[in-house]
């Protein structure tokens, strides 16, 4: 992991929390004593988040504890929406010609109610988060292969480590196992620390059950925790790890490329010319890239489904929003062209905050045929 990302992490959140109380507790129409214990609240929470960054990369404290600390990193994203939202509030305000005390009691409602819809979001976001994977069912028809269909269950996105523990994967396990599926394919970020902690809970994923196997590729996590240590170790559980490689399964030809941080870290390049090379032009083919945005990076080919992850459909809303910015699908089926679609997993697991909201922790059922 660079050292820079949890430095400018900190130094994010210490100015959201500083404009936390300068642009809003300040301005409250509260008594002082609650002030002052918002104020503290903002200092414990800055201090969560230290020791949430501490906690991913330097300690390993018990769950209830790494599970408040990362609490605080959700309260610090609805914070910085709430300087946003208090500000155009502030704004609107200013504007309506109000009598002095028509203003004040107005100015009053306004700060009760955004305290009130602060408390519900965490708690919404807290409930969503805590909740069991769902199982979706899509249908794919492209009329590929005759009377056959495919069952395909795909997963992205566990970010084993923390609060994805052993019995986390045991469940996933269980429940993917449940599906009787054809061909199990995991789309990236599956580990969130490296291997040597979490290899006790990597173990569950030997009694993945399919006809054709597991197929994996890696994601952009893989890369801040020594990837090639962990890529090695997920292959002694009998799991295909594909590297810019591709395999035939009866019909059609699954491809596999690394992410496309490989570009940023100058290692593990994703190359799907290479993985391509001894596919037959009109083979029906399934890709599984780990970001949506690897469509952008085709170099002409045309796979006829893409499977990837990487965007947990948005975790909490609205960041689905700026998802939306860097990442051109942020969650379901796509049509790409006739006969060919991207589907973007939603995540099984979840990265920073045990929350959600506007999005759901999946297992993918695929029916493709």
């Amino acid at each position: 992991m660079n050292p820079l990302f949890p430095l400018i992490i900190t130094l994010f959140f210490s100015m959201v929390h500083y404009l936390g109380y300068t642009r809003i507790v300040r301005h409250l129409h509260i008594k002082p004593h609650t002030r002052t214990a918002l104020m503290i609240f903002l200092i414990l929470n800055m201090a969560g988040i230290i020791g949430y960054l501490s906690s991913r990369y330097l300690l390993s404290p018990p769950k209830l504890i790494y599970f408040i600390l990362s609490l605080s990193i959700g309260i610090g994203f609805i914070l910085f929406m709430g300087i946003i939202l208090y500000e155009l509030l502030h704004l609107l305000q200013r504007n309506i010609p109000f009598n002095p005390e028509k203003r004040i009691f107005f100015k009053r409602a306004t700060d009760i109610g955004f305290l009130g819809l602060g408390s519900a979001y965490l708690g919404g976001g807290i409930i969503e988060g805590s909740k069991e994977p769902v199982v979706k069912f899509v249908d794919v028809n492209q009329n590929r292969f005759g009377e056959k269909t495919y069952r395909i269950v795909q997963i992205s996105d566990m970010h084993i480590g923390g609060l994805i523990d052993r019995d986390f994967v045991a469940k996933s396990v269980s429940m993917i196992n449940h599906l009787n599926p054809d061909l199990i394919a995991i789309t990236g970020d599956l580990s969130d620390a490296h291997i040597d902690v979490i290899k006790d809970a990597v173990d569950e994923l030997r009694h993945l059950k399919s006809r054709y196997g597991t197929f994996y590729v890696v994601g952009n996590h893989e890369y801040f925790h020594s990837l090639e240590t962990t890529v090695a170790y997920v292959k002694t559980l009998g799991i295909h790890v594909l590297e810019n490689s591709a395999l035939k399964i009866e019909d059609f030809y699954i491809v596999g490329v690394y992410d496309l941080f490989g570009f940023r870290a100058q290692t593990h390049i994703p190359d799907i010319g290479y993985a391509i090379k001894n596919i037959p032009v009109d083979a029906p083919t399934l890709l599984l890239a780990h970001q949506p945005k690897y469509v952008e990076f085709l170099e002409g080919f045309s796979p006829s489904l893409i499977l990837s992850g990487h965007t947990h459909g948005g975790q909490i809303w609205p960041f689905n929003y700026v998802v939306k910015l860097v990442q051109p699908y942020v969650k379901g089926l796509y049509p790409l062209a006739p006969n060919r679609h991207i589907y973007v997993n939603s995540g099984i697991g979840f990265w920073g905050p045990p929350m959600r909201l506007g999005s759901e922790a999946e297992i993918t059922c695929i029916s493709w045929s």
